[in-house]
């Protein structure tokens, strides 16, 4: 194994120069926003349904998976005058795909010559004649991407989460400052955040449909994801992108990778993000990778309310993905529907009606295709939008969450905001990779 893809100790806190006051930031210049003077009723934005027409704006995507050409075909289902003329990713036969998926969705023609291949591709994505990244490659990538846009003054849309690691989710949200100073928007795959019925609840919870809010409960529980086999002829690293969900270095693990969007509600929905993480898990049943197999997680406030998340990823277990906030007059499924405690609902979203006048279980436009939509309308109408702090703020709730479980150690906001842990190789290759497909066993893992 080559000594430059050797990573660093599991945590480390040094000194950092990110204030804790970057956690609570607020971008009210968005129409995204939740803030309202102390005593106006908040009124829901009213999204629209499809971006306005306007000048051609040209995307790149970075990352071809199935994410990143689902994001691709979104940005080009969200209005007018949009194209994606440039991909990135490691792997040829990703690249293919997605080019087959585009021409097939949408007649898109992607040249040989706007394909990039390799660890830097990303770099020629962003020089080539493009106004926005679609960047969907794995997570740990992500902030290196993120601010090498930002710096060539290029609109983003950032898949969730922000990052692994602190280091990561630190460098999102610096580089999310850099871009309001630039005016760019930013808008970030927590997609309820752009879901119309999401988004008309939280409007009623803020108005106080259900009292102060008290305490919640949020869950991402679902079967094994795939096992990707190691073939004949495979570096260390590329058996390892490929072998994605497996490895933490590349997804944060299942807490920072998929729970992430029920925590980004909860977070939402209090309008603060907790200051403690304590929690647990363990791997039983996980045949790859250095992943653990569930969590279980308490998160207190700065006014010692708390919440509780799980996410689980074991075959022939219940699923259940949700969230529910009680407060003192009632509860939420933070969706479309509130009640008080003795089961009566208050209210209910109303959903669009098919042709035939009957309601639709379904909101007007996929949240997908919103964000794509609100981030057009942003650019089109000189209104940025910012959501890389959210993002970056929700994601370290989660890594705190994942540290307590690995380590067995209550782990403070504080002490995260300042941690110098970073996951995976410092060498981009397809080459050997020194890190282990072992799982961190709490109470043993160093914690400094």
């Amino acid at each position: 194994m080559d000594d430059k893809a050797k990573s660093p100790g599991r945590r480390k806190f040094i000194g950092d120069a990110f204030s804790l006051g970057l956690i609570g930031a607020v971008l009210s210049k968005s129409f995204f926003t939740a803030c309202t003077p102390s005593g106006e009723r908040y009124e829901a934005p009213d999204f629209p349904i499809k971006a306005p027409d306007g000048p051609p704006l040209k995307a790149g995507l970075i990352g071809c998976g199935g994410r990143g050409t689902g994001a691709a075909i979104n940005f080009l289902n969200s209005g007018p005058n949009l194209q994606v003329t440039a991909l990135a990713d490691v792997f040829q036969d990703r690249l293919d795909n997605c080019r087959e998926s585009l021409k097939k969705s949408h007649n898109v023609d992607i040249p040989d010559q706007n394909c990039f291949l390799g660890f830097d591709a990303y770099k020629q994505v962003i020089d080539s004649d493009i106004d926005i990244i679609l960047e969907a490659a794995p997570s740990h990538f992500r902030p290196r991407h993120f601010e090498a846009a930002i710096q060539a003054r290029k609109h983003a849309f950032i898949e969730k989460p922000a990052g692994v690691d602190p280091v990561g989710a630190r460098s999102v949200m610096a580089t999310g400052k850099m871009a309001e100073s630039a005016r760019l928007c930013v808008v970030a795959g927590t997609q309820y955040r752009h879901q119309h019925d999401y988004v008309k609840t939280f409007s009623k919870i803020k108005n106080g449909a259900i009292g102060d809010l008290i305490s919640a409960n949020c869950y991402y529980n679902r079967g094994a994801p795939p096992v990707i086999r190691r073939q004949e002829g495979w570096s260390d690293m590329e058996a390892m992108i490929r072998n994605r969900p497996n490895w933490a270095w590349l997804t944060g693990d299942s807490i920072v990778n998929l729970l992430i969007h029920q925590i980004d509600i909860l977070n939402w929905f209090f309008e603060k993000y907790p200051i403690r993480a304590t929690g647990m898990g363990g791997r039983h049943h996980r045949p790859s990778g250095n992943m653990y197999d569930f969590f279980s997680v308490d998160y207190v406030f700065d006014d010692q309310k708390s919440y509780h998340g799980m996410c689980r990823e074991i075959d022939g277990c219940t699923n259940n993905v949700s969230q529910v906030i009680y407060g003192t007059r009632g509860y939420t499924n933070c969706q479309n529907r509130i009640m008080d405690y003795e089961g009566n609902i208050l209210w209910e979203y109303e959903y669009p009606t098919d042709e035939d006048g009957l309601p639709m279980d379904r909101v007007p436009v996929s949240p997908y295709d919103q964000e794509m939509i609100n981030l057009v309308t942003a650019i089109r109408t000189d209104n940025p939008v910012n959501e890389a702090d959210t993002l970056a703020s929700s994601t370290l709730t989660c890594i705190m969450g994942r540290e307590s479980a690995y380590t067995g150690e209550d782990i403070t906001l504080e002490s995260i905001m300042s941690s110098n842990l970073r996951l995976g190789p410092e060498e981009y290759r397809m080459g050997p990779v020194e890190i282990e497909p072992v799982a961190p066993v709490p109470g043993r893992a160093p914690s400094s």
